[in-house]
């Protein structure tokens, strides 16, 4: 039998984030609000700091990809 994942949403009043306990210790951390943002903290401080790093990463990866396809078109 699966063994049954422990999941956390939380909230800075900003981002929210889904924690899952990672078999090896730390969280799994993704937003249900931000399409493709999943990293790893080991603490809650940590996920909100990794998330935020992750989401402006995210923003300029989208923002790039948006001016290569209007180059193309």
């Amino acid at each position: 039998m699966a063994k049954k994942s422990t999941r956390y949403t939380v909230t800075d009043g900003k981002m929210v984030l889904v924690l899952e306990v990672a078999e090896e210790g730390g969280f799994t951390v993704t937003a249900p609000f931000i399409p493709g943002l999943v990293t790893e903290a080991e603490t809650l401080e940590d996920a909100f700091a990794m998330a935020k790093d992750c989401a402006a990463a995210l923003k300029s990866a989208r923002a790039q990809m948006a001016r290569r396809r209007k180059r193309i078109s």
